[in-house]
């Protein structure tokens, strides 16, 4: 009788413990988020990554800045299978690169006023290649992944800044 108590006593405070971790993570998530500007799009890209459930303040500014430099590397892909069959001088010059790798090396070495800089910039960039296609009233082809870069990028800007 005492194994079995002993043994339900052990799996209470485990489970408790696991909860308890759980609750936490979930919640720092949270905090962040309501922080930024996209709530649901930052709390879905993190809790998206299981790298967040260990993850401090600075951690989770790299996951957002790991997605958003996987979505500008989408965008960018797209940008370069339209550019083969159409010589836009707009659309060649998005090429030009993202500024997120920057952001992503920034927060590595836990300068974050630069990684917010930077997040700002790569954000610009994308709303500045949509104008492009207004100002020409013509509909963008990239149209989804400039907005997800911009949007993560005000996310990653607004998360980068908790670090300053």
């Amino acid at each position: 009788m005492t194994k079995i108590i002993s043994l339900f006593i052990l799996e209470a405070v485990f489970c408790f413990t696991f909860f308890t971790v759980s609750y936490s993570d979930i919640n720092l998530i949270q905090t962040n988020c309501k922080k930024t500007p996209f709530y649901d799009l930052c709390v879905l890209t993190l809790k998206s990554d299981p790298r967040s459930s260990t993850a401090d303040v600075p951690g989770l500014a790299r996951i957002v800045a790991d997605s958003v430099n996987a979505k500008a590397i989408a965008t960018l892909n797209q940008i370069s299978a339209l550019l083969k069959s159409v010589k836009d001088p707009t659309l060649e010059k998005a090429l030009e690169g993202s500024d997120i790798p920057v952001a992503i090396d920034a927060i590595e070495k836990n300068n974050p006023k630069f990684a917010v800089q930077s997040a700002t910039d790569a954000g610009n960039e994308a709303q500045a290649c949509e104008n492009s296609f207004a100002e020409k009233a013509s509909n963008s082809p990239i149209f989804s992944g400039n907005k997800a870069v911009h949007d993560l990028s005000v996310v990653l800007q607004s998360i980068a800044s908790l670090l300053l």
